[in-house]
């Protein structure tokens, strides 16, 4: 099995080595719509060749922070031509009506920083959180600015990770898990400090 691992990593290497940087971007690109492709499988990978030589860091740091951003904006403009009235189709088959959108708009007017800035830390959250606040229509400038800043900190983490223990699956797998669980705290953490010190905007 670890053979199995090593031998896909290495693949993997390649690949991104071959298409160089456009393929990181384009692999960041889709991560951030809704395309299921695990940022985890990109820039752990590309990371790990840049400690081989074969790659510059901070070129991959710019191209694989790049394709985020790119792609979580592309998805929130997606959200604000198509998104409201295809959710109006299909929500009354999962209970959604139009009350609860504007629930959702509403909570995003009020609370879109936080929700995009942790959304981008968590697994899973990351490729969806774009959709509900094209929906909301929430401040372009402000939703690429905090998309940003969560992109730039877990690229960062992944790179850096792959860049000194690439080789290593087994650590990997144990400080990924450590990371996660730590993200994971924090985010709560932030959120508890937002809510606590901006009540009056929370019981709106």
């Amino acid at each position: 099995m670890e053979n199995i691992f090593e031998n896909l990593i290495l693949l993997l290497i390649n690949f991104i080595t071959n298409i160089g940087y456009f393929g990181i971007f384009i692999g960041m690109f889709l991560e951030s719509t809704i395309v299921p492709i695990p940022s985890e499988l990109i820039m752990i990978p590309a990371g790990f060749a840049a400690s081989q030589g074969l790659m510059n860091l901070y070129l991959i740091l710019l191209f694989g922070i790049l394709g985020n951003v790119l792609g979580a904006i592309f998805s929130y403009y997606v959200a604000i031509y198509w998104g409201r009235p295809v959710i109006f189709k299909i929500g009354k088959y999962f209970f959604l009506n139009k009350k609860n959108v504007e629930k959702i708009e509403n909570f995003f007017k009020l609370h879109g920083e936080i929700s995009i800035f942790t959304a981008r830390l968590i697994p899973g959250f990351r490729h969806f959180i774009s959709l509900p606040a094209g929906i909301a229509r929430m401040n372009i400038y402000k939703f690429s600015i905090y998309t940003f800043i969560g992109s730039s900190l877990w690229t960062t983490i992944l790179t850096i990770l792959g860049f000194y223990i690439g080789k290593n699956q087994n650590l990997i797998n144990q400080y990924l898990e450590l990371i996660i669980v730590a993200v994971l705290i924090l985010c709560i953490l932030l959120v508890f400090l937002y809510y606590w010190f901006n009540k009056g905007r929370t019981r709106k």
